[in-house]
């Protein structure tokens, strides 16, 4: 940037840090790669202050955790206060509704203009999946920061039916900003509201034509299904400059979508998280100027992001060196795979002359078909070769074999053993809902859902494996009986099996894909939450009072309180753990086993065990379904068994129509329900030259009619 530099850096360019997908805190236990993602974040904090940006802003997934450990949390805080306080003067101002902007926080207002703060580098960031607002008060480890005053979070969404979008306006001298945000939502819920016009941009009233219209997204930009994704044509056209967030692979270099006219930037995460092609690609942050409607995003290579090598071998692509019938052809591949090992070693080491700052130990992957006759190898005896190395010796290698037939695909089970067996990193790629789906469209007919659906189950799981919500899928499962025995009462429904399987599959079906199913979801998390929290006040209760700790842990799961013999409803109460967790269908006696003492009515109120497995608690729930749920209607009996579910200045929409939001409320079953009913609040939800970058201010926008 050469005669430009003069006019780029005046009082009327926005000088803006951009970067995503940072994942703080991912493998902090890993003795080699522990710390480094705290040494990439120094990196690009102190990228900030070297450039004397105006602004940070961060596109979602700054932590890999829901619920980062203290260590993170610390090394995250320590750093910000580093380089984003100090004396340096704000430059910038906002001109819209801060009160709208950030009315989910406790201090409605941007944090450099807090007395009791002072705030040299603002930081502004959405939530990723990673780090999005969970539980009954829907906070997330953003919102820490942001009450801490470190971080501006915006693009909280309040709604799960509908999304209005309210802009930040910023003003530098003569140019105009308006930074909209949506943190993530799952992808599924967003495109049924784009595809329902029910998502809204509000744009400023006065002069529309002279803000830069700069938004950020945290979604799938690459298909992974029919509905899991957003296309960049949902997006208004207004906008000028994309910021897309999620996806890991660096792709920096804004490209122009040419249907809707504005240009799309994706950074790319700053830390390797998946042995995949993708990441393999150079890190990169970008440097974004904004001079009226014109722009120029500069690209920064990060030099501390460790260096990762991948290369694919097909065996059947080389029959002059071996084949399946030749004698120890194993010890054959097995030198030709050392071999390739060494040549990326090689490389690494010659690019890593020169940068001090670059890891020692890279990252090395060899992915090895053995489609063809050939045979695997044991992977553990080749890594030891390379332990002092490579930062990966568990899982170098990665053999592959394609499919010969792919006609009985439907017939093939998922192997859980062989998933469960596959290294860590691999495991990482996988989609707990994808699994989850997978599984119910290869099994059996006899194992289908008759009521949940797979989409509400995959997140269920998925909270259970993410976020630890132990009684996710159970509660789920309950929540949904309640509904279904309502509403088959409520219908009147003839008590022939086919009149009520016929009923079941018509509420089953009317539900897919809708808000009611998002409903369902969260309100099975927030029982679960809050019968989880019920449960550790009890067992610290417990813990306080008695002298034989072991009896807890040993008797936790027995029943103690008695009830009566539950008749023609089966399961009605969807409250406290110590009915979600008893053994329903039994008479008194069975109901009535306590631990000793006084100590069995708490002991009732049990929370599973650390180390239960997702598998046993779907068929712990399912075998208590079948068993003990049933619900008379007309003196047939009906087994059930599953269900699914899964703000404003002076502004004016922008063409998007409303939608009333249906609310749905827990209900209560007479003296059996134990729980308190909750409100369900809206879910907030390669190019490798480095010296490459656009002209200066080049025209975003073409000449709107």
């Amino acid at each position: 940037m050469t005669s430009a530099g003069n006019t780029i850096d005046d009082e009327d360019t926005f000088k803006i840090l951009i970067a995503t997908d940072i994942h703080l805190g991912y493998l902090e236990k890993d003795a080699i790669r522990g710390n480094d993602t705290f040494v990439t974040f120094d990196e690009i904090m102190k990228q900030a202050v070297q450039n004397e940006v105006d602004f940070v802003l961060l596109g979602g997934d700054l932590f890999h955790d829901n619920k980062p450990s203290r260590k993170t949390m610390h090394s995250c805080m320590e750093v910000m206060r580093k380089y984003c306080m100090g004396d340096r003067p704000i430059v910038f101002e906002i001109i819209s509704d801060q009160a709208v902007n950030f009315s989910h926080s406790k201090f409605p207002w941007v944090n450099y203009l807090d007395d009791n703060l002072n705030i040299s580098i603002p930081v502004f960031s959405v939530h990723g999946n990673h780090d999005d607002p969970t539980g009954a008060d829907g906070l997330c480890a953003i919102d820490l920061l942001s009450c801490a005053g470190l971080v501006n979070h915006f693009g909280r969404s309040h709604s799960v039916e509908k999304l209005e979008v309210s802009p930040v306006l910023l003003q530098k001298g003569n140019t105009r900003i308006a930074l909209y945000g949506i943190g993530s939502i799952p992808d599924e819920r967003l495109y049924r509201m784009f595809v329902n016009n029910q998502v809204t941009m509000l744009r400023p009233r006065e002069d529309e034509d002279v803000w830069f219209n700069l938004f950020v997204i945290h979604q799938n930009r690459s298909k992974h299904g029919a509905t899991n994704y957003i296309p960049e044509q949902f997006l208004d056209d207004f906008l000028d400059l994309v910021v897309w967030g999620h996806e890991h692979e660096c792709k920096i270099a804004p490209v122009r979508n040419e249907q809707q006219l504005f240009y799309v930037t994706q950074p790319g995460s700053s830390v390797i998280t998946s042995l995949s092609p993708g990441e393999a690609v150079k890190k990169h942050i970008g440097l974004l100027r904004v001079k009226g409607k014109k722009m120029n995003l500069q690209k920064i290579p990060l030099q501390t992001v460790r260096q990762f090598f991948i290369q694919d071998v097909t065996l059947s692509d080389h029959p002059d060196l071996f084949s399946p019938e030749q004698p120890k052809v194993m010890d054959k591949v097995m030198a030709y795979c050392q071999e390739k090992v060494e040549e990326m070693l090689e490389e690494a080491e010659r690019e890593r002359l020169g940068n001090p700052l670059t890891p020692e130990k890279p990252l090395i992957r060899l992915r090895v078909d053995y489609s063809g006759g050939f045979e695997v190898f044991n992977t553990m005896r080749f890594s030891q070769k390379f332990v002092d190395r490579v930062a990966n010796p568990k899982d170098i290698l990665h053999f592959i074999r394609h499919r010969e037939a792919k006609d009985n695909i439907k017939e093939e089970s998922l192997d859980f053993g062989a998933l469960l067996s596959r290294p860590n990193s691999e495991v990482l790629q996988l989609r707990v809902e994808d699994l989850v789906k997978e599984y119910f469209q290869t099994a059996e007919k006899n194992v289908q859902l008759s009521l949940l659906t797979e989409q509400g189950m995959g997140k269920a799981v998925q909270e259970f494996v993410d976020k630890e919500e132990r009684d996710a899928i159970e509660e789920l499962i309950n929540y949904q009986l309640e509904k279904t025995q309502r509403f088959l009462r409520e219908r009147r429904v003839e008590a022939t099996e086919e009149k009520i399987d016929e009923e079941i599959q018509q509420f089953r079906d009317s539900k897919r894909n809708t808000a009611e199913e998002d409903e369902e979801v969260q309100e099975a998390i927030i029982r679960a939450k809050a019968n989880r929290d019920r449960s550790e006040t009890v067992r610290g209760d417990d813990l306080n009072l008695s002298d034989e700790p072991a009896d807890i842990a040993m008797e936790s799961d027995e029943e103690s309180i008695s009830a009566p013999p539950i008749r023609g409803r089966g399961r009605s109460s969807i409250g406290g753990r110590d009915q979600s967790t008893s053994k329903r269908g039994r008479g008194r006696g069975a109901a009535s086993k306590s631990g000793r003492g006084g100590r069995g009515q708490k002991g009732s109120l049990s929370s599973p065990l650390k180390n239960k497995s997702i598998m046993d608690v779907f068929q712990a729930s399912t075998q208590r379904t079948s068993r003990g749920n049933t619900s008379k209607l007309d003196a047939e009996e009906i087994t059930i068994e599953d269900s699914d579910s899964d703000d404003n200045v002076s502004f004016f929409k922008s063409s998007r129509t409303k939608q009333k939001l249906t609310s749905f409320s827990s209900s209560k079953r007479g003296s059996q329900s134990q729980s308190q009913s909750q409100s369900l609040k809206g879910v907030c939800f390669d190019d490798d030259d480095d010296e490459d970058e656009f002209d200066p201010f080049k025209g975003s926008r073409r000449q709107r009619k």
